[in-house]
């Protein structure tokens, strides 16, 4: 395999603004639990970011469409390690999902596969799927950070033994709406010793 076939297979990488790498997006119409919150008020996914501005163009809805139906592609894992790992898009941080959610435990599985394979890498997914995530919870690799996120807008952290994140409309822990709207230095999000994150309604 090389670059241009394994970008093919998994209709390529995500580069946003916040983080200096790559991560991975899939349509955020197609979340499971998301896109019905998506529809209430006063949930974090009520006016979701990944429902409008730049996530709407269309060749950005293209593409993401396109990774959605590679995910039953038989070379996925491969190509998403190919990607992972190559010279020119390697990374010491990846992030799943800057936009969409896990579909089934099948879909966990595949990226429990990609984090089992690429050890060196610290593997952020922040997810709502929290039943999903039970079904696989004896597996998930220690390079691979699972955060379960809070539903509502100022509500307490899920309870469960994962990290956590929350969305509050004041004293969010999360530095990247204070410096540009920007990771910078920072790397709690892949670090499963904190246990919750809390980010600014934004």
């Amino acid at each position: 395999m090389n670059r241009e076939q394994a970008w093919k297979i998994v209709g390529g990488l995500t580069k946003t603004s916040k983080m200096p790498w790559y991560s991975y997006s899939i349509p955020a119409q197609m979340c499971k639990i998301g896109a019905k919150l998506a529809k209430i008020p006063g949930t974090v996914c009520f006016n979701c970011y990944a429902l409008k501005g730049f996530y709407q163009m269309p060749n950005v809805k293209d593409v993401q469409k396109i990774r959605f139906a590679s995910l039953s592609h038989p070379q996925w894992v491969e190509a998403m390690v190919f990607l992972l790992t190559d010279i020119k898009t390697k990374t010491p941080y990846f992030r799943w999902h800057d936009s969409g959610d896990l579909q089934s435990p099948e879909h966990l599985d595949l990226i429990i596969r990609v984090a089992l394979q690429t050890p060196h890498i610290r593997h952020w997914l922040p997810t709502r799927e929290h039943a999903i995530v039970k079904t696989r919870q004896g597996q998930i690799p220690p390079n691979l950070t699972i955060r379960i996120s809070a539903h509502h807008v100022d509500h307490p952290a899920p309870k469960t033994d994962l990290p956590t994140s929350t969305v509050v409309t004041s004293g969010a822990t999360c530095p990247a709406y204070t410096q540009d709207g920007k990771c910078g230095s920072c790397r709690a999000c892949w670090d499963p010793s904190i246990p919750n994150i809390s980010y600014p309604l934004h």
